[in-house]
């Protein structure tokens, strides 16, 4: 299995169609072309955010993908985002969550669950208490932590993040002040990076701005060194890119490839 996984954060938007896939391929053959001919042995499912889907969607997946191809998954908002944090999670809504992975977990395609915290969840200690509480739900299944506040670059986040077996995603944003920096740091087995591009027109936009961003060959080789240090300490590493306007996701992804078999960090 390799140590190494690539992808995007998603794969089916709109504008990929003559950017990322021909013309004429229907989008039932997406998934297979996003496998087969791009490459990618690893994606993001983010529409879980909105929605949860249903055991059918996911079974789908699986028999439009091969053994070796594996998927993470986003939390869904009233995980992550919603008021209803203080009170945690509603047992109907993570019923219905778990009940719809049941493919990926019953083939062993479920890498991990990713749960995307907003800017307002911010380092205090009601908020650990639900992290603890969230990752109670989730026993059985790895969860890796993604923040947007820099108020958590704390050795105490990594040191709880590591004594409940949570894994810490390592992000690349726009280097405003009050986002994460990227700071690459391993918590768990599973080492997760994200990159959701540089435009800093971050706050109060629509994400056909805020994920408008082509990172260039210059800019991904500075990740080349803090990949191999993660890498060099776990079993997997999962990296995604979520600058999915106009298909910068896709283009980047490949181009990440070409470096690391460049520099030896994979082989195939």
């Amino acid at each position: 299995m390799d140590v190494i996984k690539i992808g995007t954060s998603g794969f089916s938007f709109d504008d990929w169609k003559g950017t990322v896939y021909p013309l004429h391929l229907k989008r039932e053959d997406w998934l297979r072309y996003y496998e087969e001919v791009l490459g990618f042995k690893t994606l993001e499912i983010n529409f879980t955010y909105y929605t949860i889907p249903s055991h059918k969607s996911f079974s789908s997946m699986c028999n439009k993908t091969s053994g070796l191809f594996e998927f993470s998954v986003k939390a869904h908002r009233s995980m992550t985002h919603e008021t209803i944090l203080k009170n945690g999670v509603k047992p109907e809504i993570l019923r219905k969550f778990l009940s719809a992975l049941g493919p990926l977990i019953e083939e062993g395609r479920l890498s991990c669950i990713l749960a995307q915290f907003p800017y307002s969840f911010t380092f205090m200690p009601q908020n650990f208490d639900y992290l603890k509480r969230l990752k109670e739900c989730f026993i059985d299944i790895p969860l890796t932590i993604e923040f947007r506040n820099r108020s958590w670059i704390k050795e105490e986040t990594f040191h709880f993040l590591r004594e409940h077996l949570l894994g810490y995603c390592v992000v690349d944003e726009p280097k405003l002040s009050r986002l994460m920096p990227f700071h690459p740091r391993l918590t768990s087995a599973l080492g997760y990076f994200r990159f959701h591009g540089r435009n800093v027109h971050w706050f109060n936009s629509p994400s056909s701005i805020r994920y408008n961003y082509l990172y260039s060959e210059e800019e991904l080789k500075e990740f080349l060194p803090s990949i191999t240090m993660i890498t060099a300490n776990t079993k997997k590493l999962l990296i995604f890119f979520n600058n999915c306007h106009g298909g910068a996701a896709a283009k980047n992804a490949l181009m990440m490839i070409k470096l690391l078999k460049e520099s030896g960090a994979i082989n195939h």
